[in-house]
């Protein structure tokens, strides 16, 4: 019977969780806390709940936030869109040579999905080997984070090369080694702030959510 009774209570616990997450989110979505512009691209700061979702509720918590990072991303880039875009929206169209296609959805869903899985199965992985949430929050800050940036340039690539050079003003024979450059200047920097933002907010939403009896 205790059973019976904790389990819904239990699941209400996570879904107010889950609601906090992704207000959180709705509200970077639009506001110049989750995107930067840089001109042709955007950076982001929305990878940083998923991750937080997906260490304290795990993987499937977190995949599911990555979706909706990646809808969110696919809303602004229509709304709001800059010269590359269209990578990551279907209803974009830079120029009829530069347009969105379904192919768009893969690039901004899938990898964001992906950040969420990753760093789930890295702070659970982690936390089982060491025994230690600082260093299982770490791992997964950072390695969620590269997730999102090689999977979104990578699927760039391989989906868009050539239009994404030609709209950048980049030869697409150097938009490998540009795409690298990228994500050494950009993701690796990227991905260490998200492993120290992590850290610091994950260890204090798990000692409340603790006291609160969340994880019950």
């Amino acid at each position: 019977m205790n059973n019976q009774k904790t389990a819904p209570r239990a699941n209400v616990r996570l879904l107010t969780q889950m609601g906090l997450l992704t207000g959180l989110m709705v509200l970077m979505a639009f506001t110049p806390l989750g995107y930067i512009p840089l001109g042709f691209m955007n950076a982001t700061t929305m990878h940083i709940p998923v991750i937080l979702g997906a260490c304290l509720f795990g993987p499937k918590v977190g995949a599911v936030l990555g979706g909706l990072f990646g809808i969110t991303s696919v809303i602004r880039a229509t709304l709001t869109p800059t010269l590359t875009s269209f990578v990551f929206t279907p209803f974009y169209s830079l120029s009829p040579e530069f347009h969105g296609s379904w192919k768009s959805l893969i690039v901004a869903i899938v990898p964001r999905i992906l950040i969420g899985v990753v760093a789930g199965l890295v702070y659970q992985l982690v936390a089982k080997l060491v025994k230690q949430d600082a260093a299982a929050f770490v791992a997964a800050g950072f390695l969620g984070s590269i997730t999102n940036t090689i999977g979104v340039m990578g699927l760039i690539y391989v989906l868009f090369g050539e239009q994404y050079a030609a709209a950048a003003g980049e030869s697409y024979q150097l938009l490998l080694g540009v795409i690298m450059g990228v994500v050494g200047t950009q993701g690796v920097p990227e991905a260490i702030i998200a492993a120290v933002l992590v850290c610091a907010v994950g260890k204090a939403l798990s000692a409340v959510y603790r006291r609160l009896n969340v994880f019950a």
